[in-house]
């Protein structure tokens, strides 16, 4: 009570010392202004009560009170990019810039701006005075190397983020965009050091484990990216991802019981559907676990009869298993709308070649090629079936008759240059495989095939390099096109390169008796007999009709016994 009585007073007592200065007279005085620092406080509320017109008039009348505090600019900035209103976010950030420089906020949030609307180029003046200003300063640091990798501006990234892990040692992000950095580079042995000392700061950091396993597969350290992946699977909660490139390494190095072990467990989460089943198909068909596919696939088209991919690959699991009349009965319901259709026909006529019904075949190729006289795939199918019975002249007067019809086609022109290099006609086949490339520049086939051809003449030597190392850089972990590297290096005589190349396609495809051979003959070069030895009789192990390497083997045995 006393206090509303001391509160209803004051108004009679302001009237009172207002008479009594007055002489009698009422004077009216002026509001007193509102000073910038409550006007921001009251700003903030808005902001967090959301209402962003309200903190933005007061914002605005904060800065009619101080024009030269550049926070209030930053702040009106950072609302104005909230509400979308990227131009005038950055009119008050130029403005915050202009009236203090120093305001490393100001310059971050201008750089952060700028990088956002792809300007990376122009980000790059407001980040570089962030950073100057604040060298520690992690967010302004990464920001800056985020727009200078993008530009391709690696040593200044590098110089940068070394300053900030010296001045902050425990920088995890700091190492982990250091180890980036490098892996842009191709410098990946360094990158990753970088990744795992960001582990070693923070063993959580999942990214930095992601892309140390990614630099591991980029060195050729196939095993511990492997290892690497699958305890990140373990790990990670976004598990999906990482199974689908792990299944894909697994798939490209031929571990395909690993693979399969993955791609099962996806199918146990519930991922993938019927391209993962299809997937554990063909790996079945890959390790010979015919009935395994063959219930599989069957089990696929109880429930979906239409779908005439699987039917294929069951038509295929039969094929392999030597059942051939079932094979045939799923082949034949392939209608000729799907595209798998030539295909179809083309399995139809092998199977009657394994019958030793050679004339069917033929024919029942020649007839589909009648009613169908557009599709490429059939007149393929009997080139590819002439091959099979040594009639290679009629496959290649059958593509030559229908060239103006096809020639546009890469696939066309590679069977032909297929078929020209069988027949002895180097210069022919080069020609056609040289036509590949210019429709299909990326025809990484193409690449090697023309490659590995010169590289067997022993001709243009450095131009198959330029082939081959293309058709890497497009499948990089081909065992066969590693090995016409390799090859390459042999015939050129660099045979340190050599090894280490034929090693690593022994690796990829162990069970090629041409890879080993060739391992052989570069291991003979280096004068490594014992290796060399080793290499020709696991060849002749998997090709036992090679004759050559029998000699091989004897010519080494001989030496050996005559150096005793």
């Amino acid at each position: 009570m006393q206090r509303m009585f001391l509160l209803a007073l004051i108004p009679v007592v302001l009237t009172a010392c207002a008479g009594f200065q007055g002489g009698g007279e009422e004077l009216v005085t002026p509001a007193p202004s509102r000073s910038a620092l409550s006007l921001y406080a009251q700003a903030r509320i808005a902001i967090n009560e959301g209402n962003n017109e309200r903190a933005l008039a007061l914002l605005r009348e904060a800065q009619v009170a101080d024009p030269q505090a550049s926070h209030l600019l930053v702040a009106e900035a950072e609302l104005r990019l909230k509400s979308g209103q990227v131009p005038e976010a950055m009119t008050a950030v130029e403005k915050a810039v202009k009236v203090d420089p120093d305001n490393s906020e100001a310059q971050l949030l201008g750089g952060t701006v700028m990088a956002n609307l792809g300007r990376d180029r122009e980000a790059l003046s407001y980040l570089r005075a962030a950073v100057k200003l604040d060298p520690a300063k992690e967010d302004a640091v990464l920001q800056l190397v985020n727009s200078l990798i993008k530009l391709f501006e690696y040593e200044e990234s590098v110089t940068a983020l070394k300053e900030l892990t010296r001045l902050k040692p425990d920088s995890a992000a700091g190492f982990y965009y250091l180890g980036k950095t490098y892996s842009q580079m191709r410098l990946n042995r360094e990158a990753v050091g970088y990744y795992k000392r960001a582990l070693e700061i923070r063993p959580d950091f999942i990214q930095a484990a992601i892309d140390q396993a990614v630099s591991l597969e980029a060195m050729g350290e196939v095993d511990q990216a492997i290892s690497a992946y699958k305890a990140l699977i373990d790990d990670s909660e976004n598990r999906a991802p990482l199974i689908n490139h792990l299944i894909q390494l697994l798939i490209q190095h031929r571990r395909y019981d690993e693979a399969l072990v993955y791609l099962k467990r996806l199918s146990e989460m519930g991922l993938g559907g019927e391209e993962v089943q299809r997937k554990i198909g063909l790996l079945l068909l890959e390790l010979d676990r015919h009935e395994e596919a063959i219930r599989l696939f069957s089990e696929m088209l109880a429930k979906e009869p239409d779908n005439y991919q699987v039917r294929f690959y069951l038509g295929s699991a039969y094929e392999e298993k030597g059942e051939l009349e079932l094979a045939r009965a799923e082949f034949a319901k392939i209608p000729v709308d799907s595209e798998l259709y030539g295909e179809a026909l083309g399995h139809l006529a092998f199977i009657l070649k394994e019958q030793e019904r050679d004339d069917e075949a033929v024919k029942l190729l020649q007839q589909g090629i009648a009613a169908y006289p557009n599709r490429l795939e059939l007149y393929l199918s009997l080139a590819t079936l002439y091959d099979s019975i040594d009639k290679d002249e009629e496959g290649l007067r059958l593509l030559l008759g229908v060239e103006s019809r096809f020639n546009g086609d890469p696939r066309f022109q590679f069977r032909l240059g297929v078929l020209y290099d069988k027949l002895g006609k180097k210069p022919d086949s080069i020609n056609r495989m040289k036509r590949v490339i210019q429709l299909n520049p990326r025809d990484a086939q193409a690449l090697n095939y023309l490659g590995y051809t010169y590289a067997e003449m022993g001709v243009n030597l450095e131009e198959a390099l330029g082939y081959i190392k293309r058709a890497l850089e497009i499948r990089p972990d081909d065992g066969f096109f590693i090995d016409s590297l390799g090859w390459t290096y042999y015939q050129m005589k660099r045979y340190d390169e050599a090894v280490q190349q034929l090693e690593r396609a022994a690796q990829l495809v162990a069970d090629d008796p041409t890879v080993m051979e060739h391992l052989g003959d570069a291991y003979l070069a280096k004068k490594e007999v014992k290796k060399a030895l080793k290499a020709y009789k696991k060849a002749l192990q998997l090709d036992p009709s090679k004759k050559e390497l029998d000699e091989k083997i004897k010519r080494i045995v001989k030496g050996e016994t005559g150096e005793r």
